[in-house]
């Protein structure tokens, strides 16, 4: 019975880590913004935050697959998923306190200072990066093996309300429960009264909590290490493959980053070579799956068009999730014109400020909450009856719980209300995809193509749900890119997988272009990388059934 109950409390201490990856990854969507205005910044710089972040993880999962490879022995495995996590919340924990010294003392505008911050996020990425890699197995041994799917979805709801609610919370830190207007919030930030130190206490309680939650761990003595007889299957051309790729994109980053100590750092120099890191992904993994077809020794699960597909897919999908929030504070707060003395921002709603705008970011991340919480639904095998009646009522359930939070901080959700109608769209798009991974993925991936183009050609209101209703439509993505990738690759089954969360590296990617497309054609334009990101997800849903079909046949 101790065990047990030792085992609902780790279980507890992990779901805990799950709200955290959620609420600091959705709090850059406030963050991003403010670091703009307070550091006095380019848009593509403040989607370094991304940068930073997510490519962490990238790193983190690369170096882990790396490592392993060369030893033949699974590094994580060797470790014990238990001490894992805990490696991971230590080094997290030191990235949080590295926050406090790093910003220690900036005045507006010194925008070296912001490079210290990218090193804080990076650290606490990484940490982040070797948590989920032991967190997903670690789950599954806590208890009965046959429930643990239930584990990771309650877990992953947590996750889901951790997004939700770290943009309010960073919202209300940084600037209080008054939204300000923009001149407001630079008055206040020249004149002293919003300062970083607020950052640096919110990442001190952070990094205090990282480091309690690995306590714990290491005090629950009777919890399993949860290791495995994992056979690692050597995969030397791919490893070579992912090395040179990595450096490639280094040496890109590194004349971007060497370009901004010019006085007048040249757009579209960076724009070209932003958009040679997305080539020099897509090329490098297109050349491995073209090489492991002649000659498949050495490659791997790259042997496998539907992982290649699927990587591009997850690249794609974290990118565009990630991106759409990310660039959504300036696309809300930038003036385009001014009408009878108001100024309006592109889609023509009253330019608003990071205040104004922290209950929108938090109804982007409860999209996904809604869509997660829905997709959960199938696991449980509810009767026909009884499931769509939950499609409807847990969504508007999820619904109402982010209109709840938002309004108890003191923020205006009136406007929010007829986002109950994007809801609707996406029941009925849950109900059309017959709980069918590439169905559902082709339904939703079309309705974020449309829901962009609304939110590019229309105005006001509709503008605003179109782009936030992005959220809703890149719920489902993850969980059903991730099963059709897999599938059919056997003893490859383990090594695929850690490919695919490699390819969170789209979420460091995408959105810098995005933000430097920005500064070369407009914030409002720059969406059209989203549409072409929704367009490859639908596309890559029809086409790896067919290779998935083919490859029984042969």
């Amino acid at each position: 019975m101790a065990e047990q109950k030792n085992y609902k409390q780790a279980l507890s201490t992990l779901v805990t880590v799950f709200f955290f990856w959620g609420f600091i990854a959705a709090s850059n969507g406030v963050f991003i913004p403010f670091c703009k205005t307070y550091f006095a910044i380019d848009q593509f710089q403040s989607q370094l935050v991304d940068f930073a972040f997510y490519g962490a993880y990238y790193f983190g999962a690369l170096v882990l697959f790396i490592s392993s490879n060369t030893n033949g022995k699974d590094i994580m495995n060797a470790w014990g998923y238990k001490n894992g996590i805990i490696y991971g919340l230590l080094l997290s924990a030191i990235g949080a306190v590295v926050m406090f010294p790093a910003i220690a003392g900036a005045a507006p505008g010194d925008s070296n200072v912001f490079y210290y911050v990218l090193v804080a996020l990076f650290v606490v990425g990484l940490g982040f990066s070797i948590q989920q890699t032991a967190a997903n197995p670690f789950a599954i041994a806590l208890g009965n093996p046959e429930k643990g799917a239930h584990r990771l979805n309650l877990a992953g709801g947590i996750n889901s309300f951790g997004t939700t609610i770290g943009p309010i919370v960073v919202a209300l830190i940084l600037f209080g429960s008054t939204p300000k207007s923009g001149p407001e919030l630079e008055a206040l930030i020249t004149s002293g009264a919003i300062q970083l130190s607020t950052i640096q206490y919110l990442y001190l309680a952070v990094g205090g909590l990282f480091l309690l939650a690995a306590v714990l761990f290491y005090c629950s003595k009777t919890l399993p290490q949860a290791k495995t007889d994992a056979t690692i299957i050597k995969a030397p051309k791919a490893v070579a493959a992912l090395t040179v790729m990595t450096l490639l994109l280094i040496v890109c980053f590194y004349l971007i980053f060497n370009q901004y100590k010019n006085e007048i750092p040249s757009d579209r120099f960076i724009l070209n070579l932003t958009l040679l890191s997305l080539v020099i992904v897509v090329g490098t993994l297109l050349f491995a799956n073209t090489m492991a077809k002649k000659k498949t020794a050495g490659w791997g699960a790259m042997r496998y068009p539907q992982l290649i597909l699927g990587m591009l897919a997850i690249f794609t999908y974290v990118g565009v999730e990630v991106t759409i929030q990310s660039n959504l504070g300036e696309l809300l707060k930038f003036v385009s014109k001014t009408v009878n003395g108001v100024k309006l921002n592109p889609i023509g709603l009253k330019a608003m400020s990071d205040t104004e705008i922290a209950p929108l970011i938090s109804m982007y991340w409860g999209g996904l909450m809604i869509g997660r919480w829905a997709g959960a639904i199938a696991v449980f095998n509810p009767s026909n009856k009884l499931k769509t009646w939950l499609y409807i009522l847990v969504p508007y359930s999820a619904f109402g719980v982010i209109l709840f939070v938002n309004y108890i901080s003191g923020f205006y959700v009136k406007n929010l209300f007829l986002f109950a109608l994007c809801v609707a769209l996406q029941i009925a798009a849950f109900f059309m995809g017959k709980d069918k991974p590439a169905l559902t993925l082709k339904i939703f991936g079309l309705l974020g193509v449309l829901a962009v183009l609304i939110g590019l050609f229309a105005n006001g209101t509709l503008a605003l749900y179109a782009f936030l209703s992005g959220g809703l439509f890149c719920s489902i993505m993850w969980p059903s890119i991730f099963a059709l990738s897999i599938k059919g690759l056997g003893k490859y089954t383990s090594q695929g997988s850690a490919f695919l969360i490699m390819m969170i590296l789209g979420g460091a990617i995408i959105p810098p272009l995005q933000g430097k497309l920005a500064d070369v054609i407009g914030i409002h334009n720059s969406y059209w990388v989203a549409v072409a990101c929704f367009l490859y997800l639908a596309f890559f849903a029809q086409r790896v059934e067919r290779v998935i079909k083919n490859a029984r046949v042969s």
